[in-house]
């Protein structure tokens, strides 16, 4: 069995909570910003910075409108907002009213809003629009409950409420803010449901204050990118606030004194990089594929795409010889690929890094994994691409590399305080700061999640290389088992065909079948594109996975993708989905993880079909 151990570095006393430490950083830099607000007209983007004072003032006096308004330390308060301030404020007021946090996705459907409410037994329940209103009223009306729904609206909105808690002493205040210890829930944040229903994650105060001064010093290098002294760090936050990972990371920012930008609005992501200029980026593997793929289509409109290509593919050989070099492999990029990599820099890379902001070092990914070749390719480009690795149950990091110590196609090393073991079914085992305190409700399934010693069983199965770095080999639920015997991991082929722009997502099925077959989902965005170079006019999405030009090229890459793998895991058969696969669809999660049972649940008779065929 491998086991790989980082050492805790950082421990609290037990009567700590999360407000605690933000007021320690009041204490130490109460005049520097915390926060910085957009002010949005068109594409046209301007900043306002607050600073911790200003944030902590806000903060305290929506917490007396809580307490005012009947909310009790311990009460449950679901918040149902985009990315934003906004959210932000309300996160901290409610835990400095004592109360447990439960973020729900603004694209949450009327039955996912019911479940969460109804499991949570929130009392409490902030909406950001009308529209939501709509659908948390008819969430409360099936399951017969009479909670207030209060709509945020625009930032004045919000403080509009805040003013309702002036008679609220504080004393009161202090003493509800005080009532919460380390070993008490936080925040309840629910799973994104890709195996049944969501269940409630239980994130204790312990998990997020120690998570939070245990990754900084380890993550230094990414997170004060520029070194003591220089500009005041920042990052930009545009993934759902509702998710353990933006969340997790907006509070280690917080605590850490680097400033956050928010931007709810994706189509707005890349005028918000340009004005705000982070020191580094947060986002999920989907993201920088888009920014790949735009970059792609726009050097093959300009009648640039060969150059591009070899752009693409000298970053890539150039970041692999200088990881070789890393590991004490090879001496790094010979005299001809530095001469190839400085012009490139000249030509494509410098437009690219422009991008993500005038700043941006290092961009962290996480939430699924990434392609090691679209990491190399950032990291050929200029931009530290530090993938990492965690779960809900794990308050999201749990591994990360870190410049210097850098593994392509891994997630890195544990972070301090963070113990990880390979069962003998492979399976990834954790335990440590990170790990959860359990399902909200739920005893037999938190049980059935951690080992006899305690261990939490992540799902997932990995291996610990010689150096200590872990890999993903895919998910446990997720290995497909042939009628043959034969096991096959799906993500590598998955994720082979997906390097293609017009590939959106791939399911491998073939449990218990003779061979192995592929559901293929196009990417609406770029099937455009891909049929006006091929003298296709105009396709929909359904068109086109009846097109025949369109199934021989797939049949092409699923070709070479085969010629990487045995003859037992390779792809025999495939259909091109008539549909994209969208979280609106039901077939992904809103932090955009593919949700596989649903796909082959609602596909069901195109997969018989495929082996009835044959």
């Amino acid at each position: 069995m491998q086991e790989v151990t980082n050492t805790q570095v950082a421990q609290l006393p037990a009567s700590t909570n999360v407000t605690d430490l933000v007021l320690e950083r009041l204490e130490a830099a109460a005049d520097l910003p915390a926060y910085a607000i957009p002010t949005i007209a068109g594409e046209q983007i301007t900043w306002r910075d607050v600073t911790l004072r200003e944030f902590v003032t806000d903060v305290q006096k929506l917490a007396k409108a809580l307490i005012a308004s009947g909310v009790k330390p311990g009460d449950m308060v679901a918040v149902m907002c985009s990315t934003s301030y906004k959210w932000a404020l309300l996160d901290q007021a409610i835990w400095f009213a004592g109360g447990i946090s439960v973020p729900i996705y603004e694209t949450s459907s009327a039955y996912q809003v019911e479940h969460i409410v109804g499991d949570s037994g929130a009392s409490l329940l902030f909406v950001e629009t009308e529209q939501h209103r709509g659908v948390a009223a008819q969430a409360l009306a099936n399951l017969g409950a009479d909670l207030p729904i209060h709509v945020i609206g625009e930032l004045a909105d919000l403080m509009a409420f805040a003013e309702t808690g002036h008679e609220v002493s504080d004393a009161d205040l202090d003493k509800a803010r005080r009532t919460a210890t380390l070993a008490d829930v936080a925040t309840l944040v629910y799973t994104s449901g890709t195996t049944g229903r969501p269940k409630g994650a239980r994130i204790t105060h312990a998990n997020l204050c120690l998570t939070s001064l245990n990754i900084l010093p380890f993550a230094a290098d990414i997170v004060y990118p520029e070194g003591e002294g220089a500009e005041q760090s920042s990052s930009l936050m545009f993934l759902p606030l509702a998710h353990i990972l933006a969340r997790a990371v907006q509070y280690i920012c917080l605590v850490g004194g680097i400033k956050i930008g928010h931007v709810g609005d994706l189509k707005l992501l890349l005028p918000a990089l340009n004005t705000f200029n982070p020191s580094f980026v947060l986002a999920v593997p989907r993201v920088f594929e888009k920014v790949l793929a735009g970059a792609t289509q726009k050097a093959e409109d300009g009648g640039k795409g060969k150059i591009f290509a070899a752009a693409k593919q000298t970053a890539i050989d150039y970041a692999q010889a200088c990881e070789r070099a890393d590991l004490g492999e090879g001496s790094g990029p010979g005299l001809a690929l530095k001469l190839k990599h400085k012009l490139f820099d000249k030509l494509v890379y410098a437009k690219l890094r422009a991008l993500l902001g005038s700043r941006a070092k290092f961009a962290v990914s996480g939430a699924s994994t990434l392609d090691p070749e679209l990491g190399a390719f950032f990291r050929g480009v200029g931009i530290g691409m530090q993938e990492g690795y965690g779960l809900t149950e794990t308050t999201a990091p749990a591994t990360l590399n870190i410049p210097g110590q850098t593994t392509l196609g891994s997630v890195g090393l544990p972070i301090p305080g963070v113990d990880i073991k390979i069962a003998d079914d492979q399976e990834i085992l954790i335990r440590g700061v990170v790990v959860f305190d359990g399902y909200h409700g739920d005893r037999f399934s938190t049980e059935e999640t951690f080992t006899a010693d305690g261990f939490l069983r992540t799902g997932d199965l990995g291996e610990i290389d010689e150096s200590g770095f872990l890999k993903i080999l895919g998910r446990k639920k997720d290995v497909i088992v042939t009628a043959g015997g034969k096991n096959v991991y799906p993500g590598p082929m998955e994720e082979d065909l997906r390097k293609d722009d017009l590939v959106a997502h791939v399911v491998l099925v073939g449990e218990n079948r003779p061979f192995v077959s592929a559901l293929i989902a196009l990417e609406p965005e770029a099937l455009p594109r891909w049929c006006a170079q091929h003298g296709l006019g105009e396709l929909s999405v359904q068109q086109a996975a009846e097109h025949p030009q369109i199934r021989d090229y797939v049949e092409n890459l699923i070709n070479d993708a085969n010629q990487k793998v045995s003859r037992a895991e390779s792809v025999r058969e495939f259909r091109i989905l008539p549909a994209a696969l969208t979280d609106t669809s039901g077939h992904l999660t809103p932090s955009m993880k593919l949700q596989r049972t649903a796909v082959m649940r609602d596909y069901t008779e195109v997969i018989d079909e495929i082996y009835g065929k044959n």
